[in-house]
């Protein structure tokens, strides 16, 4: 199995990356996620995970282990494929889709473009132990920053702020202090936004 790649940039696109190593061209499909990561310098490393059809190999590319451990995790939900992983990973900040299974947040996946709420619950069912194991979770922390985040985002709405905008900040703020107040992270936005 291919487990990661370094070599020249020859192409970048949003759904896809070519990584010439030692004169071949990888074709490797990423996210919006990994795109947006992706380092403005010729030379990359990127880790992949190789999908062995029997029409088919195909790489998908990620900036860092903890996204392609999340992809891994949700292309072994039945129902998710690679393609509806991609979506969710290019939807949303994998510490995003990380707290809103820990935290049994429903509506957080369900807002991902072709996942309905039997899905969206079927992730969350299948994956909130794994998630919790394999990235060390508490769940009451979850819980509790993910209601944090939830009262930030209604203060900054009622301020006017959009949700979007607003969602993104928050939670890079409680990715660099996951024990913030709800008064810091309505303070740090606001700086921010």
């Amino acid at each position: 199995m291919i487990t990661h790649l370094r070599g020249r940039l020859i192409e970048k696109n949003p759904t896809y990356v070519v990584v010439d190593c030692n004169g071949v061209g990888y074709f490797v499909n990423i996210s919006l996620h990994t795109f947006s990561a992706l380092p403005q310098a010729e030379a990359i490393s990127i880790y992949t995970h190789l999908q062995v059809k029997e029409d088919s190999h195909t790489l998908y590319g990620f900036m860092d282990v903890m996204e392609r451990e999340i992809f891994r995790l949700l292309i072994s939900v039945s129902g998710i494929g690679t393609s509806t992983a991609r979506t969710m990973l290019s939807s949303l900040h994998p510490d995003q889709i990380k707290q809103a299974i820990a935290s049994n947040d429903v509506a957080t996946i369900q807002g991902i473009k072709g996942i309905g709420a039997k899905t969206a619950q079927r992730v969350i069912l299948d994956l909130k132990d794994k998630i919790l194991k394999v990235f060390d979770l508490d769940v009451n922390s979850a819980l509790q920053s993910n209601t944090h985040k939830d009262e930030a985002l209604s203060a900054l709405e009622t301020l006017g702020f959009a949700r979007k905008q607003s969602e993104k900040v928050c939670m890079q703020i409680l990715k660099e202090k996951p024990d913030a107040s709800v008064e810091m992270i309505i303070k740090e936005a606001l700086k921010k936004l």
